[in-house]
């Protein structure tokens, strides 16, 4: 009985000893998350990245839980975000995990798939915009994200430089060279980071390097003096930096005296050519001009010629008032009526055919003419209008011989 009696004292103790138990493991748990500090990593000394336009790069980072017990669950949720931080402008976002989900820009990644202590950022396709100083935020909490088990926050900077290799340079002349006289040789590359530095080389059996004073490593320029023959052929420029290099180059040719003055001829008359075949192409266009304006100013001003008065059938006279000729219709079909019978009576031919004289005669003593009838035969007017005959006015003459 007595055994039987511990044996249920025994049983009756085993749910209060279990729950202790529990108690106390859930103690020493929470005791374990809340001595427990998140504590974000960088690798060492590691403050600055640099990558080549272009190209790729990983920032790494991740955190750990210092004081936690090694053999809990990490049951915690973290929230990440990555900014982007750059001189004068401001705090960009470019990736963050909250809740479970991951936003970023184009090009930007985390390099392990969350939830994950390794939160390392990824940059593809890298430009120079995306240089700056890249800051990693984590703030981490225990499962059932209530602020009294937060495990702490932290974050860390990591600076990146973009480099840029020289751009194509170019290469250029200033001055004449020719014997005797002093060139200087540029070199400029549009584009580099960081800063190009120049080199110029002359080509040959055995190539000629230049150094200072003569050669202006910073600026690109190459001074040469008192030119001579030999010093003509061929000179390359070579710009670079720590991610690259590019080259130009270009050919001296140094020229004698009687040669400068026949390219300076040259020169010149090309010059006045092209002179003097603008001023003829100027003159001639200024010229069609004018007589386009003066055939515009003849057409607008003439006037067209008036139209005489004249009645169909009327006599003719000319604008001086001499008789010049007069003309009858009738007289005209009476010349094409056909030829008269014989025996019949002809009318007295009409005087439209004669020409009267100068109206300037000399004076005579001659006695004056007899006046002409103009009813022949005694035929009457009548009769004569009815055979076809027209009267005609001639025109009186005074002594001097003038018409009246």
């Amino acid at each position: 009985m007595s055994g039987q009696g511990r044996a249920s004292n025994s049983l009756t103790g085993t749910p209060w000893t279990n729950l202790l138990r529990v108690l106390f493991l859930g103690v020493s748990t929470l005791a374990s998350f809340s001595l427990a500090q998140l504590e974000l990593h960088v690798p060492t000394g590691l403050t600055t990245l640099e990558v080549v336009e272009g190209g790729e790069v990983v920032l790494p980072a991740w955190y750990t839980m210092t004081g936690e017990v090694p053999s809990s669950n990490p049951w915690e949720v973290p929230v990440l975000i990555w900014f982007l931080e750059q001189e004068g402008k401001e705090l960009n976002q470019v990736l963050a995990y909250i809740n479970g989900a991951v936003s970023s820009k184009p090009g930007v990644s985390l390099v392990h798939s969350m939830p994950t202590r390794n939160v390392s950022l990824r940059l593809e396709a890298v430009h120079e915009k995306d240089a700056g100083t890249y800051r990693c935020s984590v703030n981490v909490q225990d499962s059932l994200g209530t602020s009294a088990t937060s495990m702490g926050h932290s974050s860390k900077s990591i600076e990146l430089k973009v480099l840029i290799p020289p751009a194509l340079p170019s290469c250029s002349l200033q001055g004449i060279p020719r014997v005797g006289s002093n060139v200087t040789l540029n070199c400029k590359s549009p584009r580099n980071k960081p800063t190009a530095q120049y080199q110029w080389e002359k080509m040959g059996s055995s190539p000629q390097i230049f150094f200072a004073p003569t050669l202006d490593a910073i600026h690109g320029t190459l001074k040469l003096t008192n030119l001579s023959k030999s010093m003509s052929g061929v000179y390359v420029c070579k710009a670079h930096n720590k991610v690259g290099v590019a080259q130009c180059n270009m050919t001296l040719e140094v020229i004698t005296e009687s040669n400068a003055a026949v390219v300076a001829g040259a020169i010149v008359g090309t010059v006045v050519g092209l002179v003097l075949l603008a001023g003829l192409v100027l003159l001639y266009q200024r010229r069609s001009k004018a007589l386009e304006e003066l055939a515009n100013d003849i057409k607008e001003d003439a006037i067209a010629p008036r139209t005489l008065p004249w009645t169909k059938g009327s006599d003719t006279i000319s604008k001086n008032g001499t008789l010049s000729s007069v003309t009858s219709a009738r007289a005209l079909r009476s010349s094409q009526a056909p030829p008269p019978r014989p025996g019949a009576f002809t009318p007295t031919p009409s005087l439209s055919s004669q020409a009267l004289s100068s109206p300037r005669m000399p004076r005579t003593d001659a006695p004056h003419p007899q006046p002409v009838s103009l009813n022949p035969g005694g035929v009457s007017s009548s009769a004569l209008t009815r055979m076809g005959a027209v009267p005609v006015m001639v025109p009186a003459q005074t002594q001097v011989g003038s018409l009246v």
